[in-house]
């Protein structure tokens, strides 16, 4: 159950919490008396306890349990505290005064039994290697087995709506995204990103790109993996704190490397930059180096190789993603991640 239970008999407190419910996308049970209110005590996940009806509960001794706030719409009382403590309340609180504190836990509630989804992490090994596209093609796999988010985290690079036919598609992107604050609902992010189907994206709108704000990559990438399967951040080849604390969050990193000279060799300076080996994995787009000689140089794992894929430019500016079939090459390489990824996920369950 979901549903948290308000109690209270007063109109204006009443409204103004039913207001920040559907701010946060839920929708309570109401009690205006005692027996209504012990009928849905020992279920609620929450229960909001109007100040008006905290004596008459108290005088009830209902059984004791977590997560029971007092909620005032006026200044509290200093007499209120010792009836919170009769009744087992965890907090008092006015409501005016704290309105982001009540929507973040209402909003945690309409996030309930979250998808708690693997998060991945894709780099290029070098300029070209392809990150971007192995991402997409990540993404584009990973919504045939459930529900999956790829999320562009590098300015700089081609916009991965459009790697993915999704430029035209309504939705939030991270222009909107970076200008709030508070607690992102999984669902809300969920419903408003550009999608098609069980995979959708977050990205900018064309043009010049905003700064990435620290707060809102923190929400956002909490929100993903609360609503989502499969989280996959494609990020850029800079450096800074903000890139180090993405990759810190996601559960695999995988640095996409065409095995050439100097590819291997600039893929090297981006594996040192990770020092623990431990989350980190290669795939290997092209030929020409053997997979063990690029292992040893980077000192990191190959997960998997492909070959270059034919006709990807068209199925691109066909807006029909890099997956076309799972047969070609990017669709068994993505598969053969996406095992790994599970098997992963299940090891940590």
């Amino acid at each position: 159950m979901t549903a948290p239970l308000l109690i209270t008999r007063d109109q204006s407190l009443l409204d103004e919490l039913l207001r920040l419910a559907a701010a946060a996308g839920v929708t309570p049970e109401v009690a205006s008396d005692g027996g209504a209110a012990l009928r849905g005590w020992a279920r609620a996940p929450v229960v909001l306890l109007g100040a008006d009806m905290a004596e008459d509960l108290a005088r009830i001794s209902p059984p004791r349990r977590p997560r029971v706030y007092v909620v005032s719409w006026t200044a509290v009382p200093d007499e209120m505290f010792r009836v919170a403590v009769a009744v087992g309340a965890e907090n008092v609180t006015q409501v005016g005064r704290s309105e982001g504190w009540l929507t973040e836990l209402l909003t945690d509630l309409g996030d309930a039994a979250p998808a708690e989804g693997v998060v991945v992490g894709v780099v290029g090994g070098s300029g070209g290697a392809g990150a971007t596209t192995f991402a997409c093609a990540l993404g584009q796999v990973g919504a045939r087995r459930g529900r999956s988010v790829v999320i562009d985290a590098d300015p700089l690079g081609p916009g991965i709506d459009r790697v993915l036919g999704l430029e035209d598609r309504h939705g939030v992107r991270w222009d909107g995204l970076c200008q709030t604050t508070g607690r992102l609902s999984a669902r809300a992010l969920r419903e408003a990103l550009p999608r098609r189907e069980d995979l959708g994206v977050l990205t900018w709108h064309a043009g010049e790109p905003a700064v990435l704000q620290a707060f809102a990559v923190r929400e956002v990438l909490s929100a993903a993996r609360r609503g989502h399967d499969l989280v996959v951040v494609d990020l850029p080849r800079t450096t800074g704190p903000l890139v180090d604390e993405v990759v810190a969050r996601c559960d695999r990193l995988l640095v996409v490397v065409v095995p050439t000279v100097a590819g291997v060799a600039s893929a090297v300076r981006t594996c040192a930059r990770h020092p623990d080996p431990t989350g980190v994995r290669l795939v290997l787009r092209g030929s020409g180096i053997d997979p063990r000689a690029v292992s040893r140089a980077t000192g990191i794992s190959v997960l998997t190789t492909m070959p270059d894929q034919r006709g990807l430019g068209e199925a691109l500016d066909l807006g029909l993603g890099p997956v076309r079939s799972r047969r070609a090459a990017l669709g068994r390489a993505a598969t053969e991640v996406l095992d790994q990824l599970m098997l992963l996920r299940a090891a940590a369950a």
